[in-house]
């Protein structure tokens, strides 16, 4: 289940331990360490994107409301957009990635004008390569320094979905 609004009590609490997650934080370059004012800032961050318009954040939860992760589309900006997830240790290893980004993608191409999506994966994050790539996403190429971390360059690979890709079927068709 995805849910849209942000900033419940327990949201932060839930929020506060994924960031205490290794692979979550290695991957999502979350403040370290990441504390409750982190956790907080996050959350702010998230829901200005609604109010802005510049973006929509969810956060992916099971039907007892346990926080599995959360996705977040930035834009449209002009014809595209760029999404980002993810997932706690009980999100992972389920198709919750693909299934969420499917439902992302279909609704931004159903109520946008977006033309393409796309990503950025952080060379050797193989499990989020392999998830965007069951999604639909085309691997484009190597982007080199893309980003500086704590120990220096970040190399990442752009994927990317085009509307009109002969291999874009969407899953959860929402026009007639």
């Amino acid at each position: 289940m995805v849910r849209v609004e942000l900033g419940r009590a327990d949201d932060l609490a839930q929020l506060y331990a994924a960031g205490q997650d290794p692979e979550v934080a290695r991957w999502t370059h979350l403040a370290q360490p990441f504390d409750v004012v982190e956790a907080m800032a996050y959350l702010d961050v998230a829901m200005a994107l609604w109010r802005e318009g510049t973006g929509a954040s969810f956060v992916i939860v099971d039907r007892a409301d346990e926080l599995l992760g959360a996705v977040t589309r930035f834009g449209p900006d002009g014809h595209g957009a760029t999404v980002g997830l993810w997932l706690a240790p009980r999100g992972r290893g389920r198709g919750i990635g693909t299934r969420t980004l499917r439902l992302v993608l279909d609704w931004t191409f159903a109520t946008t004008e977006v033309v393409r999506i796309d990503c950025y994966i952080e060379v050797g994050n193989e499990a989020s390569m392999r998830m965007v790539e069951r999604v639909g996403f085309r691997r484009e190429g190597l982007l080199r320094a893309w980003d500086m971390g704590p120990h220096g360059p970040i190399d990442c690979v752009v994927w990317s979905v085009v509307r009109s890709d002969e291999r874009w079927e969407p899953v959860y068709p929402t026009r007639p």
